[in-house]
């Protein structure tokens, strides 16, 4: 499994939105960080809360110079399903997140295991939760990746973090092997 060391260039991904288009890391040019919130898929209720949790707070993030995107490897009906039933209109949502694109992030990966606790079967494979900052140029500052649908690092902390590596010309850190 990849483990992606701070400020080691985090390898390009594109994606396509739900709405059209298409979406690459490469292709980014934020003030400060873009940040990928990789989500479980349509089935996950904790992700539905952690996204919703996000749209309230997108302003908030553009202020500070990051650009947000959340990602699943959800189908295109399953992503336009999770973007309008979960009420999101000011997040970009990517959706078919491939197998080797989450391998190439060190994202796990869980079989399904049939409907969860809001009847939505969950897909046959899926990646688990995952949060990346990168700077402008590519780079990792931030990551936190999970086993589990829990335990989601708060948005409403990582805007105070923000501010202070801004403030403060934070390096990331954990880059020792």
């Amino acid at each position: 499994m990849v483990v992606l060391k701070p400020r080691e260039v985090v390898p390009n991904i594109e994606l396509n939105l739900v709405g059209g288009g298409t979406w690459s890391l490469e292709d980014q040019t934020p003030g400060n960080f873009t940040m990928m919130v990789f989500y479980r898929g349509l089935h996950c209720p904790v992700c539905s809360m952690q996204l919703k949790e996000l749209e309230r707070m997108k302003e908030d993030f553009a202020e500070r110079g990051v650009n947000v995107i959340a990602v699943s490897s959800d189908t295109q009906e399953r992503g336009e399903a999770a973007k309008a039933d979960w009420k999101l209109p000011n997040i970009d949502v990517a959706y078919g997140l491939t197998v080797e694109q989450a391998r190439s992030l060190g994202l796990h990966r869980s079989a399904g295991r049939g409907k969860t606790s809001i009847g939505i079967e969950e897909p046959a494979e899926f990646s688990e939760p995952g949060l990346f900052m990168t700077r402008a140029d590519q780079t990792l500052f931030y990551s936190c990746i999970s086993t589990m649908p829990f335990a989601r690092p708060s948005f409403k902390e990582l805007l105070g973090s923000i501010d202070f590596a801004i403030a403060n010309d934070y390096p990331s850190r954990g880059e020792l092997s």
